[in-house]
């Protein structure tokens, strides 16, 4: 059995001499479909991510730590899981004046996160402010910029004032964060294949909102399953409750890894 960390995630280090790296230059297993599934820890402590890395095991490497958990328990869950060897996705989505967000981002390069998540909306300045502060404290770190929010629809878009439909805004954003240096971005899988014909292949796309066949979309408008997502052209994808709640949370792992095999 591999040995236990401090707040008791395992060690799974090993597994990184196996990576590879793809064309976007992130790191994934070499012929491993665990490289493509992020798990999120959407749960309000350290305890409960704890049992969900250990029940999932070696079918994921990459955990993603959004507002809540890191809210509630703060960088420490982080660290925890850097040193147990798996890559931390850090889903803040970073939202403010440029410096602001060069400073957070140089404090998550210094936690030791694989990828971090800003605001494509935030604009020109703010976005290449985010990528210097990356290259200069670790030029792996993979900037990516969320487009439009899965929970979005076009009625919601128009509500807020964002002109244009949900594919002509995901279009826009994304070429402003590529253009500002950026190395993926975050958006639907409705979306990927039109990126992916508009923009080429030379950058990461992480897909959220994606759901098993027959799970329950909740909260999530714009939603995809997981073979769907992969086929469309996400490098990534995000899948959190229907694994974290599942009974078997690796069992439920394992189906997803089957689908984008």
């Amino acid at each position: 059995m591999s040995a236990a960390l401090p707040h008791g995630i395992p060690n799974n280090s090993g597994d990184q001499q196996s990576r590879g790296v793809d064309s976007s230059g992130v790191e994934f297993p070499k012929n491993d479909p665990s490289g493509k599934l992020i798990v999120a820890l959407d749960v309000s402590s350290a305890a409960a991510a704890q049992k969900i890395v250990a029940a999932v095991g070696d079918s994921a490497l990459t955990y993603k730590v959004g507002m809540q958990l890191y809210t509630a328990e703060g960088p420490q869950v982080v660290r925890d899981l850097v040193a147990s060897g798996r890559r931390v996705f850090l889903d803040l989505k970073y939202h403010d004046i440029p410096n602001t967000v060069a400073s957070a981002v140089h404090e998550a390069a210094k936690l030791g996160v694989s990828m971090l998540t800003v605001h494509a909306a935030g604009g020109s300045k703010m976005l290449k402010a985010a990528v210097d502060a990356a290259r200069s404290s670790n030029p792996n770190l993979i900037i990516l910029a969320v487009t439009v929010l899965t929970s979005l629809d076009k009625e919601q878009l128009d509500k807020v004032g964002f002109r244009g439909t949900v594919h002509e805004e995901v279009l826009r954003l994304a070429a402003l964060a590529l253009d500002n240096g950026c190395k993926g971005i975050v958006t639907s899988a409705r979306e990927t294949a039109a990126v992916r014909a508009g923009l080429g292949h030379n950058f990461a796309i992480v897909t959220p909102g994606v759901r098993p066949p027959g799970s329950a979309h909740a909260d999530q408008a714009r939603v995809a399953t997981p073979a769907e997502a992969i086929a469309a052209g996400a490098t990534h994808i995000v899948v959190g409750r229907p694994i974290t709640e599942a009974t078997d949370p690796a069992a439920e792992a394992r189906s997803i890894l089957a689908q984008i095999s």
